[in-house]
């Protein structure tokens, strides 16, 4: 894979871990290369259900590493936020510490983002004098609200875990030695059905229209569709049993 990102299946669960502490896990040329081409991989494998991304300790990631700009760049082959919005399989964000700026547009373009109680979350482009180019302003108000998205953006002030949750930014803040093992019981309950990639497709459309036009397009996909009663009955037999197993 890469010196910087390590690859692992846990079952149909792919995990890939940035690896470059000495430069708090910032995001050079090479590591972005690499989560771009991991992330395409594992969402054409047909052994793969979902994808866990997470980094080594202390942080998660600083964002793009400011020395080296040699190789930035907006287009899909370098911008692992795109990469990540591009894949069909369910791509979950464990962070694990400090996620700022490019790295919170990584996480904010997962389908949903777990949190360590160390995590913080930071966008640091107007210290910088820069702007977002992977996609942060339309994605952090869509999660957060605008109010609160101008706020985090145009002081740079870090956000705590326990706020991110309050916020909308996570959908769940654990201890940090629970984070990945907490993640992987949840990627586990993805069942491995094609219903899940065209359920990711129809709310990233949905997020794009308004209300009533979100509506149109999910009635428009399902037209003519027609389902094989025996097996939604299996199906739905099994699904029941299962969700007693998690009550």
């Amino acid at each position: 894979m890469s010196e910087y990102l390590h690859s692992e299946q846990r079952d149909a669960i792919r995990v890939l871990t940035i690896d470059r502490p000495d430069s708090k896990n910032a995001l050079h040329g090479p590591l972005r290369n690499a989560l771009c081409e991991a992330i395409a991989d594992a969402d054409r494998d047909d052994t793969v259900r979902a994808v866990v991304l997470t980094a080594v300790d202390p942080v998660f990631s600083a964002g793009v590493d400011y020395k080296q700009l040699d190789a930035v760049a907006s287009s899909p082959e370098s911008n692992p936020a795109a990469a990540v919005r591009a894949a069909r399989k369910p791509v979950i964000c464990a962070v694990n510490g400090a996620c700022v700026s490019g790295a919170l547009e990584i996480a904010l373009s997962c389908s949903f983002i777990i949190a360590s109680e160390r995590a913080r979350f930071a966008d640091t482009h107007a210290l910088l004098g820069v702007v977002p180019t992977w996609g942060l302003s339309a994605l952090l108000p869509r999660a957060v609200g605008i109010r609160m998205a101008r706020q985090i953006s145009v002081t740079g002030a870090f956000v705590a875990a326990d706020a991110a949750l309050r916020f909308g930014l996570v959908n769940h803040v654990v201890p940090h030695e629970d984070l990945l093992p907490f993640t992987l019981e949840l990627a586990e309950r993805i069942p491995a059905t094609s219903a899940v990639g065209e359920i990711l497709e129809l709310y990233g459309r949905g997020a794009e229209l308004s209300p009533s036009d979100a509506l149109a397009a999910e009635a428009a996909h399902s037209t003519g569709r027609t389902y094989d009663l025996e097996a939604f009955t299996a199906a739905g037999s099994a699904t029941a049993a299962r969700q007693r197993g998690h009550a």
